[in-house]
């Protein structure tokens, strides 16, 4: 089971290093582990059995947190991109304000089937639905908050994100991706 974990954490880890520019992977990266940290600090105050059923529930939760980080870094890097000169904060906010819509219908609807398997799926699927609920509520948190103000905190910026064209003859122009 532990294994698992870390295989799949890696795997998240170096897919995000090669999906973004290292500020936004890593404010992806930190934001994911905030969710299994939280996830499993639930467990562990409550003293909730930890099954293989809800490893699956952190690793679900761990892939859905990941494709919301990279929606919303999609975006905030498309931002940057569309306008150049606007500030980081009005691009974050920006960024957010696009996405919170389809965020809370996305997740919305994920959580009315995690919580009907919670309240009608019996004991065997008690914890893990459990584990998705607090989850996904988290996961919305540090996806669309968490990931954003680290991203900002580290400075990214529009610098970051351009592709910065250099002339290395009259003839040749190189596109340079920071």
């Amino acid at each position: 089971g532990l294994k698992a974990l870390i295989f799949v954490v890696a795997g998240i880890m170096i897919y995000l290093a090669f999906r973004f520019e290292w500020k936004l992977a890593v404010s992806c990266a930190l934001a994911n582990l905030h969710d299994v940290v939280i996830i499993l600090g639930f467990f562990a105050f409550f003293q909730w059995e930890f099954s293989l059923s809800v490893l699956a529930g952190v690793l679900a939760v761990l892939g859905y947190s990941v494709n919301e980080s990279v929606v919303v870094m999609d975006r905030i890097r498309e931002n940057f991109r569309k306008h150049r000169r606007t500030p980081t904060s009005e691009i974050i906010d920006m960024s957010i304000t696009q996405i919170i819509s389809r965020t809370i219908i996305t997740h919305g609807s994920t959580q009315i089937m995690v919580l009907s398997m919670l309240f009608f799926g019996g004991a065997t699927l008690h914890y893990f639905s459990l584990a998705l609920t607090i989850g996904i509520w988290f996961g919305i948190y540090s996806s669309v908050f968490v990931a954003a103000a680290i991203s900002m905190w580290l400075g990214v910026s529009s610098g970051d994100l351009i592709k910065k064209t250099i002339k290395k003859d009259e003839d040749e122009e190189l596109e340079v991706t920071p």
